[in-house]
């Protein structure tokens, strides 16, 4: 099946934008566990290879509408040198993904390609709720400060 062209552009910036969030998510994740903050190394691994699941469903997508699949290209990583400015970078990038996505599914509607608008209103939701997670985080970090919060994080 033949997809259009703008809707395998589409597919192939949101593949873009998972591919960028599996490498920043594994890097903070490997951080994270340098430094022996366990529960934060696991949600930032497990998110890592969530977008990569995601990244292999759009890929399955894109060569299915006949497309070829861009996997060269990558946007900026935004890496935190402590764990504040981590959760920062990882918010502000996940901004920046939800308002692809939302432009996402508002292409994929004029393109009446209802399967991709699913496929990015599922994406959507993980993001939004990982959303949720990272600004639970920083108002943790403000309401009982950086070092209880830390010490909440070590492995038990």
């Amino acid at each position: 099946m033949k997809g259009s062209v703008t809707m395998l552009a589409v597919l192939n910036q949101v593949l873009t934008a998972e591919l960028t969030s599996i490498n920043q998510y594994f890097l903070h994740a490997r951080m994270y566990k340098n430094w022996g903050l366990e529960e934060l190394n696991e949600k930032s691994y497990k998110k890592s290879i969530k977008d990569m699941k995601q990244a292999d469903e759009l890929i399955e997508r894109i060569l299915f509408l006949e497309g070829l699949p861009n996997l060269q290209q990558l946007g900026k990583l935004l890496i935190g040198e402590e764990t504040a400015e981590m959760l920062q970078c990882d918010l502000t990038f996940q901004a920046e993904q939800i308002k692809l996505l939302r432009q996402a599914i508002a292409t994929a509607e004029q393109e009446q390609d209802y399967v991709s608008r699913e496929l990015f209103n599922a994406i959507l939701d993980y993001e939004e709720e990982h959303v949720d997670w990272i600004e639970t985080q920083q108002s943790l970090i403000k309401n009982i400060g950086i070092q209880n919060y830390l010490q909440s994080m070590l492995e038990d």
